[in-house]
């Protein structure tokens, strides 16, 4: 018997919450580029405890409305987003991201930027097209990496690929993405969330105990070590954070030309 279910159609402010036969799905509803704050990673993680105390659910599906997955920070309009928000960092809220038990697939179908590559990152899996973007800006606006980037990143993709995205900001598509190693299938634009599910539901079809118990001793240690680089990075990005340069990152971003940085 499921304990505590979460009812297909349920929905929260920001995100909607359903299944399909084993698999949970969570939509981010902010389109059409879903920017997050504390209250999206908040809602985010309760619906991943929920699917984790309903035995019916096997793995989950993240997924969102609009063109992107998710651009991150909306700095332009919120330049504070990522700071102290309600007594908690919203990194450290998503620590609660990183330690749900049940395997995740998240469906990349635009730009994940940012923290928005972060929370993509986040899940076990993820299945993407040749016209999303992945790139870990933070350098681009001033300021240090963070979601646990610069432990998830290198993990995934190694550390000299780390360290080439970190430092120019790029953008990689899809296509890149998989080849080294930061997404794993790749499939038409209009087949990316149906992909995803597919994904969901083979690994569904596995022992579920079987299927936990593995996921437990191949992530052995993984949110703790998420947890500690996320503890580095908010140093990091707490002093970047008041710089000129992070003023002139935002103002160049959101005026889509370079940055005229003064290393103050």
């Amino acid at each position: 018997m499921s304990a505590e279910p979460v009812k297909a159609g349920a929905a929260k402010q920001d995100i909607g919450i359903s299944s399909q036969g084993h698999v949970g799905i969570v939509e981010i509803q902010r389109p059409p580029h879903n920017y997050f704050d504390n209250a999206l990673i908040n809602q985010i993680a309760d619906a991943y405890e929920a699917f984790d105390r309903d035995d019916n659910i096997r793995a989950i599906v993240l997924c969102a409305q609009g063109k992107s997955f998710c651009a991150g920070a909306d700095f332009a309009n919120r330049p504070q987003t990522g700071a102290a928000e309600t007594g908690k960092h919203l990194y450290k809220e998503a620590t609660r991201i990183f330690r749900a038990k049940k395997p995740q697939v998240a469906a990349v179908q635009g730009a994940a930027i940012g923290g928005g590559l972060g929370l993509a990152l986040s899940a076990d899996f993820r299945v993407t097209c040749e016209e999303a973007r992945f790139s870990a800006n933070f350098t681009r606006l001033g300021f240090h990496p963070g979601f646990s980037l610069t432990y998830t990143l290198p993990k995934l993709v190694g550390q000299q690929k780390a360290n080439l995205l970190f430092y120019t900001g790029r953008r990689v598509t899809g296509s890149e993405a998989v080849a080294m190693g930061m997404a794993d299938v790749l499939v038409p634009l209009a087949e990316v969330r149906q992909g995803a599910m597919a994904l969901a539901k083979e690994i569904a079809e596995s022992a579920p105990l079987a299927v936990l118990s593995t996921r437990e001793t191949m992530r052995r240690g993984f949110a703790d070590e998420a947890e500690r680089a996320t503890e580095r990075e908010l140093v990091e990005q707490d002093w970047t954070r008041k710089t000129a340069d992070f003023k002139e990152g935002v103002k160049s971003w959101a005026e889509r030309r370079p940055g005229n940085f003064q290393k103050r």
